[in-house]
Protein backbone atom coordinates (compact mmCIF):
# COMPACT_ATOMS: atom_id res chain seq x y z
CA UNK A 1 0.00 0.00 0.00
CA UNK A 2 2.54 2.50 0.94
CA UNK A 3 4.75 1.65 -2.58
CA UNK A 4 1.36 2.20 -4.26
CA UNK A 5 0.96 5.44 -2.70
CA UNK A 6 4.58 6.14 -3.26
CA UNK A 7 4.12 5.59 -6.82
CA UNK A 8 0.86 7.31 -7.06
CA UNK A 9 2.78 9.99 -6.28
CA UNK A 10 5.20 10.10 -8.82
CA UNK A 11 2.65 9.85 -11.49
CA UNK A 12 0.66 12.55 -10.05
CA UNK A 13 4.27 15.02 -10.52
CA UNK A 14 4.36 13.37 -14.59
CA UNK A 15 0.75 14.22 -14.80
CA UNK A 16 1.63 17.81 -14.05
CA UNK A 17 4.85 17.99 -16.09
CA UNK A 18 3.44 15.82 -19.23
CA UNK A 19 1.48 18.57 -20.60
CA UNK A 20 5.42 20.20 -21.79
CA UNK A 21 5.48 17.65 -24.88
CA UNK A 22 2.73 18.52 -26.85
CA UNK A 23 3.60 22.16 -26.01
CA UNK A 24 6.82 21.86 -27.30
CA UNK A 25 6.95 19.66 -29.72
CA UNK A 26 4.05 19.91 -31.83
CA UNK A 27 4.35 23.80 -32.75
CA UNK A 28 7.95 23.19 -33.37
CA UNK A 29 7.62 20.70 -35.62
CA UNK A 30 4.35 22.52 -37.45
CA UNK A 31 6.58 25.67 -37.62
CA UNK A 32 10.23 24.93 -38.03
CA UNK A 33 11.45 27.69 -39.64
CA UNK A 34 9.89 30.16 -37.41
CA UNK A 35 11.16 28.32 -34.20
CA UNK A 36 14.75 28.27 -35.69
CA UNK A 37 15.15 31.80 -36.04
CA UNK A 38 13.65 31.96 -32.65
CA UNK A 39 16.47 30.03 -31.69
CA UNK A 40 16.60 28.95 -27.66
CA UNK A 41 14.18 31.42 -27.04
CA UNK A 42 12.01 29.17 -27.92
CA UNK A 43 11.76 27.42 -24.70
CA UNK A 44 9.70 30.48 -23.32
CA UNK A 45 6.83 29.38 -25.10
CA UNK A 46 6.08 25.90 -23.49
CA UNK A 47 6.92 27.67 -19.84
CA UNK A 48 4.69 30.20 -20.39
CA UNK A 49 2.18 28.07 -21.98
CA UNK A 50 2.46 25.22 -19.60
CA UNK A 51 2.92 27.10 -15.98
CA UNK A 52 -0.90 28.22 -15.72
CA UNK A 53 -2.20 24.23 -16.67
CA UNK A 54 0.10 23.06 -14.69
CA UNK A 55 -1.12 25.41 -11.65
CA UNK A 56 -4.59 24.29 -12.49
CA UNK A 57 -4.07 20.72 -12.12
CA UNK A 58 -1.73 21.30 -9.02
CA UNK A 59 -5.25 23.26 -7.64
CA UNK A 60 -6.99 20.05 -8.25
CA UNK A 61 -4.40 17.11 -6.37
CA UNK A 62 -7.12 16.13 -4.36
CA UNK A 63 -9.78 15.25 -7.01
CA UNK A 64 -6.80 13.90 -9.20
CA UNK A 65 -5.62 11.37 -6.93
CA UNK A 66 -8.96 9.63 -5.65
CA UNK A 67 -9.18 8.43 -8.88
CA UNK A 68 -7.13 5.89 -8.55
CA UNK A 69 -7.89 2.24 -7.74
CA UNK A 70 -5.83 -0.84 -6.13
CA UNK A 71 -3.49 -2.73 -8.53
CA UNK A 72 -3.27 -6.51 -7.67
CA UNK A 73 0.40 -7.94 -7.64
CA UNK A 74 0.35 -9.11 -11.08
CA UNK A 75 -0.41 -5.61 -12.31
CA UNK A 76 2.02 -4.35 -10.18
CA UNK A 77 4.76 -6.47 -11.37
CA UNK A 78 3.61 -6.06 -15.30
CA UNK A 79 3.86 -2.23 -13.94
CA UNK A 80 7.15 -2.64 -12.63
CA UNK A 81 8.54 -4.43 -15.88
CA UNK A 82 7.08 -1.67 -18.28
CA UNK A 83 8.54 0.97 -16.33
CA UNK A 84 11.96 -0.42 -16.25
CA UNK A 85 12.05 -1.27 -19.85
CA UNK A 86 11.13 2.06 -21.16
CA UNK A 87 13.26 3.53 -18.45
CA UNK A 88 16.33 1.82 -19.53
CA UNK A 89 15.29 2.20 -23.42
CA UNK A 90 14.81 6.39 -22.50
CA UNK A 91 18.23 5.83 -20.78
CA UNK A 92 19.73 3.75 -24.17
CA UNK A 93 18.66 6.17 -26.61
CA UNK A 94 19.46 9.32 -24.02
CA UNK A 95 23.13 8.07 -24.58
CA UNK A 96 22.75 8.36 -28.38
CA UNK A 97 21.24 11.63 -28.71
CA UNK A 98 22.90 13.26 -26.01
CA UNK A 99 20.68 15.80 -23.26
CA UNK A 100 20.85 18.40 -26.06
CA UNK A 101 19.18 16.08 -28.80
CA UNK A 102 16.61 15.00 -26.05
CA UNK A 103 15.55 18.55 -25.48
CA UNK A 104 15.42 19.14 -29.39
CA UNK A 105 18.27 22.29 -29.09
CA UNK A 106 19.16 21.12 -33.05
CA UNK A 107 15.34 21.35 -33.83
CA UNK A 108 15.68 25.16 -32.72
CA UNK A 109 18.94 26.06 -33.06
CA UNK A 110 21.65 26.21 -35.66
CA UNK A 111 24.32 25.94 -33.67
CA UNK A 112 24.01 22.29 -32.55
CA UNK A 113 24.81 19.77 -34.42
CA UNK A 114 22.09 18.07 -36.00
CA UNK A 115 22.92 14.18 -36.30
CA UNK A 116 21.50 11.24 -38.07
CA UNK A 117 20.98 8.34 -35.83
CA UNK A 118 20.90 5.12 -37.05
CA UNK A 119 22.18 2.58 -34.78
CA UNK A 120 21.18 1.39 -31.08
CA UNK A 121 17.22 0.99 -30.34
CA UNK A 122 17.15 3.61 -34.11
CA UNK A 123 18.12 -0.01 -35.75
CA UNK A 124 14.55 -1.07 -34.89
CA UNK A 125 12.09 1.85 -34.55
CA UNK A 126 12.85 5.48 -35.76
CA UNK A 127 11.21 7.08 -32.53
CA UNK A 128 12.09 4.73 -29.69
CA UNK A 129 12.35 8.36 -27.12
CA UNK A 130 8.83 8.39 -27.44
CA UNK A 131 8.14 4.55 -27.19
CA UNK A 132 9.94 4.72 -24.08
CA UNK A 133 7.53 7.34 -22.57
CA UNK A 134 4.81 4.77 -23.52
CA UNK A 135 6.47 2.35 -21.37
CA UNK A 136 7.15 4.20 -18.88
CA UNK A 137 3.53 6.19 -18.56
CA UNK A 138 1.59 2.36 -19.03
CA UNK A 139 4.35 1.28 -16.04
CA UNK A 140 3.70 4.08 -14.15
CA UNK A 141 -0.21 3.67 -15.04
CA UNK A 142 -0.23 -0.03 -13.87
CA UNK A 143 2.01 0.55 -10.54
CA UNK A 144 0.07 3.55 -9.18
CA UNK A 145 -3.57 2.99 -10.33
CA UNK A 146 -4.27 6.74 -10.79
CA UNK A 147 -6.48 7.08 -13.88
CA UNK A 148 -5.24 10.21 -14.83
CA UNK A 149 -1.86 8.28 -15.43
CA UNK A 150 -3.86 6.43 -17.57
CA UNK A 151 -5.34 9.16 -19.19
CA UNK A 152 -1.91 10.21 -19.98
CA UNK A 153 -0.87 7.10 -21.45
CA UNK A 154 -3.66 7.04 -23.44
CA UNK A 155 -3.32 10.67 -24.84
CA UNK A 156 0.55 10.71 -25.08
CA UNK A 157 0.15 7.44 -27.15
CA UNK A 158 -2.19 8.91 -29.96
CA UNK A 159 -0.56 12.21 -30.13
CA UNK A 160 3.11 11.24 -30.96
CA UNK A 161 2.09 8.52 -32.83
CA UNK A 162 -0.64 10.47 -35.05
CA UNK A 163 0.52 14.15 -34.88
CA UNK A 164 4.03 14.67 -33.48
CA UNK A 165 5.87 11.61 -35.36
CA UNK A 166 4.87 12.24 -38.77
CA UNK A 167 5.12 15.89 -38.25
CA UNK A 168 8.75 14.82 -36.96
CA UNK A 169 9.69 12.31 -40.10
CA UNK A 170 8.20 15.32 -42.53
CA UNK A 171 11.07 18.18 -40.52
CA UNK A 172 13.79 15.24 -40.54
CA UNK A 173 12.80 14.52 -44.12
CA UNK A 174 13.81 17.88 -44.98
CA UNK A 175 16.65 18.28 -42.88
CA UNK A 176 18.78 14.99 -43.82
CA UNK A 177 17.36 14.33 -47.51
CA UNK A 178 16.88 10.89 -48.88
CA UNK A 179 18.73 9.13 -46.40
CA UNK A 180 15.78 9.95 -44.47
CA UNK A 181 13.58 9.02 -46.91
CA UNK A 182 15.10 5.65 -47.20
CA UNK A 183 15.70 4.81 -43.30
CA UNK A 184 11.85 5.66 -43.08
CA UNK A 185 10.81 2.84 -45.66
CA UNK A 186 12.91 0.67 -43.75
CA UNK A 187 12.51 0.85 -40.43
CA UNK A 188 8.93 1.13 -38.67
CA UNK A 189 8.14 4.47 -36.75
CA UNK A 190 6.90 3.29 -33.20
CA UNK A 191 6.13 -0.65 -33.27
CA UNK A 192 9.09 -3.35 -33.81
CA UNK A 193 8.24 -5.86 -36.38
CA UNK A 194 7.88 -9.11 -35.60
CA UNK A 195 10.06 -10.31 -37.72
CA UNK A 196 13.62 -11.82 -38.20
CA UNK A 197 17.04 -9.67 -39.35
CA UNK A 198 16.93 -11.87 -41.94
CA UNK A 199 12.97 -11.55 -43.05
CA UNK A 200 13.96 -7.60 -42.95
CA UNK A 201 16.27 -7.30 -45.08
CA UNK A 202 18.93 -6.02 -42.83
CA UNK A 203 22.52 -6.74 -42.54
CA UNK A 204 24.32 -6.42 -39.28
Amino acid sequence: MMLQLLFRRIAFVIVLLWPVIPIFWIPVHCYPRFFRRLGLLTYIFPAVTWTPLALFLFSREGTIMNYAFETQPLLMAAGGFFLFAGTALQVWTGRLLTLKGLMGMPEVSGRVESRFVRSGPYRVVRHPTYLSHTLMFLGLALLSGLAAMGLVTLLDFALVRFIVIPLEDRELSVRFGPGFDVYRKEVPAFFPRLRSRKDQGIRG
